[in-house]
């Protein structure tokens, strides 16, 4: 059970989770298109496309870093048909890329509602739907998307209503591709982490260095995509997971692995529903010595 010489089209691959992903592809031997917009260092946010074509790289697979803003409908077709040219078809995709907003609705600027609308939600339909032609020819096709079960519940969205519709509309999206290609066996599932990653976004943005202690890393996230990515397409689809519950079920046993500091309390994620409780013997506290 390997992905060597499966191709994966990741967006947001640049650095953090994205990257994960596909550097745990790389290991079988996968080829992967980094989809980012990042071509340049940036000063807080580490990670450009060559810097993760050349980790992909060292890892065993091969890269094609591929500069793609997602709300870009000309770029987005352009890559994905560059990627299965360039190794001669898609197998997976995976919908990573996301814009983030924790403000309330009164402190929502119209331009950052847009931003998140057309990456989150706008971009995933758009990657899904210009792969399909491709992913259709693939022996066991997979979308995945890094977004949450579909849990409406009033505590997910008055805090920051703009951003979690942006994000639910993720998974509404794996909702209604799930049941359209079902009869063509391509798996759309959903992917959520119970609690916060260790990413440049929790880091500036959702927390600081406090909620990075608290955090598991990406490698958790990997491991679980990998996983799915191992399921039979024409019978694993339309899945909301999270990620140490799929897991345990797949035989993991120690999550410890994934603590950034075992002397911490793991903080939890957003948009957990309560009746998906954490795997028997998986403690969010402090790791026991």
């Amino acid at each position: 059970m390997s992905l060597k010489q499966k191709t994966l089209f990741v967006t947001g691959a640049s650095r953090g989770i994205g990257l994960a992903i596909a550097i745990r592809a790389a290991r079988d031997g996968a080829n992967v298109a980094i989809a980012a917009k990042t071509e340049t260092p940036h000063p807080k946010l580490p990670g450009t496309i060559h810097t993760a074509a050349a980790e992909i790289e060292a890892a065993g697979g091969r890269a094609l870093p591929l500069a793609v803003d997602v709300r870009d409908e000309a770029a987005v077709k352009a890559a994905i048909d560059k990627t299965a040219a360039h190794f001669g078809g898609i197998d997976i995709v995976v919908n990573n890329a996301s814009a983030v907003s924790l403000t309330s609705a009164a402190e929502t600027d119209m331009r950052r509602f847009d931003l998140m609308h057309q990456i989150n939600t706008r971009g995933t339909f758009m990657v899904s739907k210009y792969a399909l032609p491709h992913l259709e020819r693939a022996a066991n096709p997979h979308i995945l998307m890094m977004s949450p079960p579909l849990d409406m519940n009033e505590k997910w969205f008055a805090p920051h209503t703009a951003y979690s519709i942006a994000k639910f509309g993720m998974s509404l999206v794996v909702l209604g591709l799930a049941g359209e290609l079902r009869p063509k066996g391509i798996a759309v599932n959903a992917l959520w982490p119970r609690t916060t990653i260790a990413t440049a976004a929790i880091k500036n943005l959702l927390g600081g260095e406090d909620v990075m202690r608290k955090s598991r890393t990406p490698d958790i996230l990997a491991d679980a995509a990998h996983a799915i990515f191992m399921k039979p397409a024409r019978s694993f689809t339309g899945q909301f997971l999270i990620d140490d519950t799929f897991l345990a079920a797949e035989g993991v046993t120690d999550f410890d692995q994934y603590r950034i500091n075992p002397g911490s309390a793991l903080s939890p994620d957003f948009f957990v529903p309560d009746d998906m409780p954490p795997p028997k013997g998986v403690s969010l506290g402090p790791r026991k010595s």
